[in-house]
């Protein structure tokens, strides 16, 4: 079975941090996002992937390579301009077609999780669906799209985002699908097209049997700097099961990367990332340092992400800041 992880995106809601790393690779705990669901697809056998990318794309290619690293095959959409998740697979019909699995999977290059997704691969081809949907239970409903079922769990009705209240479900879209190769048929060529808007409610309206596999697995769209901080937190709790990066190493609530340097004091979920380097003297709490940042002697740095190779030094005690990051490229 073929995958195609979704890439493209600018990630507007995670600025500043995207003005020089397009959301998919921003790190958690050491590792791209898409690289933590690069490991979750090897570990399901799914080791043929391709990734569609557009706003910084080349930082995504740089940065995951041709999958070898993780013990898959990587290959890449260069898009022109955004055609939306649908669009963007619509535009590499012949990868999946070229196959020999009738099914394919799509998923989000901003989700951190542990779902199972082979049972929902499983269920889609025990039931007889021509699209399946990993939904997973939320506590306010107003955020997402909501899938309605019945009681063999095929999906009767959609609501995009309702108003507070109004939910008839509170299963939301994890953006995780199976599609049989039928789903080309849904999307036009050479326009933007969407799943939620678009195709789902296309196939539904058609009669195409449609399925909903619930869990309560751990799932997040890293989507702002809120949860992006907090998806630390629930990697080194243990809330979600990834794989920390070659090299790293876990020491009560941190984790420092590869090639890292600590010689001053880290605590409070910090993460240290390759080749950075906190230097004697300096307080490092409840912080993200991204590679090869430096926290220089005699700076108390506390509930900031530092971006890649940024250098933070202050004599005047504490530095707190949301995000230190590079200009956006021009």
């Amino acid at each position: 079975m073929k995958a195609m992880i979704l890439g493209a995106g600018v990630g507007s809601r995670l600025d500043p941090l995207t003005r020089s790393l397009p959301k998919p690779i921003v790190p958690v705990v050491g590792k791209p996002v898409m690289g933590h669901i690069i490991d979750h697809l090897r570990h399901t056998g799914i080791t043929d992937i391709i990734v569609n990318v557009q706003y910084l794309g080349d930082k995504i290619v740089e940065t995951i390579g041709d999958g070898s690293a993780y013990g898959v095959k990587v290959t890449y959409s260069y898009e022109d301009q955004l055609w939306g998740d649908a669009g963007g697979l619509k535009l590499v019909e012949e990868f999946f077609r070229s196959g020999d699995d009738d099914t394919l999977l799509v998923v989000g290059g901003d989700d951190l999780t542990d779902t199972d997704i082979g049972k929902i691969i499983s269920d889609h081809r025990q039931k007889g669906a021509m699209a399946t949907i990993g939904v997973t239970p939320v506590p306010d409903p107003s955020q997402f799209g909501i899938c309605v079922t019945d009681d063999q769990g095929f999906i009767t009705r959609f609501q995009e985002k309702p108003a507070p209240g109004t939910a008839f479900s509170n299963l939301a879209n994890t953006g995780i699908y199976v599609f049989n190769l039928k789903v080309f048929d849904y999307i036009p060529a050479g326009a933007f097209y969407g799943f939620g808007k678009d195709v789902l409610p296309g196939m539904l309206a058609a009669g195409e049997p449609m399925l909903a596999v619930p869990s309560d697995a751990y799932w997040q769209d890293v989507g702002n700097l809120v949860i992006y901080r907090q998806a630390q937190r629930d990697v080194i709790d243990g809330k979600v099961k990834v794989d920390l990066p070659v090299g790293a190493t876990l020491k009560d609530t941190c984790v420092i990367c590869a090639g890292a340097t600590v010689s001053g004091e880290i605590s409070d979920y910090t993460v240290v990332g390759a080749g950075a380097t906190v230097e004697a003297g300096a307080v490092v709490k409840n912080s993200i340092l991204w590679d090869g940042a430096v926290v220089k002697a005699g700076t108390y740095l506390e509930n900031s992400v530092v971006g890649t190779g940024v250098t933070v030094s202050s004599s005047h005690g504490l530095f707190n800041a949301l995000a230190v990051e590079a200009k956006r490229p021009s």
